[in-house]
């Protein structure tokens, strides 16, 4: 499940590199050490924290100068991979790798850099009820991981190599593939060196007039589906399907705003029903009681290139079994084939608790 939210978001970076053509390349290479501390974002996870994580930090870079219209929209970004190494000097939890797909973005003439990565992380510690029964953190060996990395980012002050320091937040998580699933989220201070391949060679940017972009009301409709658990150990992973259909209007060339609605049919609740029903008869919970759900929803789509960023908030107007509140929130990824036809990769979560990572696939008429 997780390498193939893994895929996806390499082969579009992949697709970006292997359609440079003629385009003005430049590469650079950062290494980065950073030291700090697991949140406490949940109570269930306090035995976990008994020590500060430590790791590195490795990335691979290419540059862009506005060649394709996006580039300038956004400022310039650079396109990359990079590794992560964290001991979490913890050995419950173990040691986690991660690959990832990032990009960086710059800000205060370009003295600011900030980066967005997501990938799949294998931790090498994961729960098991006879041997590591105390880490509930991590359900699974793969762990989908996304990180922030907020820097002071210097180049080429000698022949080449520049520095950069600042703060990361590197999150882990199966989001629910496999219970249990409590995550962690490391913040952690970073430092570490970046290298010019060519040496600090200057070129120069593509600078365009803007136009003015206008789209009439677009309609979305959208499949969804994935495998997931209830908090409930051992209690087995269940397909879900959604459907989802919604009209956006773009605001602009970056943004979009969305209203529309989704109908879940998750199969985990069947079991979890099922479950109460039988475990806990205090809750009045009927075997026989509807596990389907019906939200309607807001949301925001930030367009980038081929890519784009999606979260929606929402809200069940159809509600008949309690599970973890009425409200609900979806971020992710669209990969868009064409002018229509798309795949997504998202996280359906409510508040801080991750219900699925859900695959779709739809199209924008």
């Amino acid at each position: 499940m997780n390498f193939k939210f893994l895929t996806i978001v390499m082969l579009s970076v992949s697709f970006g590199f292997a359609q440079e053509g003629t385009k003005k390349k430049k590469y650079t290479l950062d290494a980065n050490q950073f030291y700090g501390s697991i949140i406490l974002h949940n109570p269930d996870i306090s035995h976990l924290i008994t020590s500060h994580p430590a790791g590195v930090i490795l990335s691979y870079n290419r540059k862009t100068y506005g060649e394709e219209e996006w580039e300038e929209l956004y400022n310039y970004p650079d396109l990359g991979y990079s590794f992560i190494y964290q001991n979490t000097n913890n050995s419950t939890l173990g040691d986690n790798y991660g690959l990832y797909a990032h990009y960086n973005f710059y800000f205060f003439r370009r003295n600011m850099q900030l980066r967005v990565g997501q990938g799949i992380a294998y931790a090498t510690n994961p729960y098991d009820k006879e041997t590591n029964f105390r880490n509930n953190a991590y359900g699974s060996d793969f762990l989908s991981s996304t990180y922030l990395m907020l820097n002071y980012h210097k180049e080429n002050i000698i022949k080449g190599l520049g520095f950069k320091a600042g703060v990361s937040v590197i999150h882990y998580s199966n989001a629910n593939f496999r219970a249990p699933n409590t995550s962690t989220n490391t913040l952690a201070f970073n430092a570490g060196f970046v290298y010019d391949l060519d040496g600090g060679a200057e070129i120069d940017y593509v600078h365009r007039e803007k136009e003015k972009l206008t789209e009439p009301l677009r309609y979305n409709f959208a499949l969804r589906a994935g495998l997931n658990e209830s908090d409930v150990i051992d209690s087995g992973q269940y397909g879900f399907v959604v459907l989802s259909a919604y009209a956006d209007k773009r605001v602009g060339r970056k943004s979009a705003l969305q209203v529309g609605t989704d109908v879940y049919f998750s199969n985990f609740l069947k079991e979890l029903i099922r479950y109460q029903s039988i475990a806990f008869p205090e809750n009045n919970v009927d075997a026989d009681d509807d596990y389907k759900r019906v939200g309607v929803f807001a949301g925001h789509e930030l367009f980038i290139n081929e890519m784009s960023v999606i979260s929606q908030f929402g809200y069940y107007v159809y509600y008949p079994f309690d599970f973890e509140g009425r409200t609900y929130l979806r971020v992710g990824l669209k990969r868009y084939f064409g002018d229509r036809v798309f795949g997504a990769v998202t996280l359906k979560s409510h508040g801080a608790k991750a219900e699925a990572v859900e695959f779709g696939i739809g199209i924008r008429l």
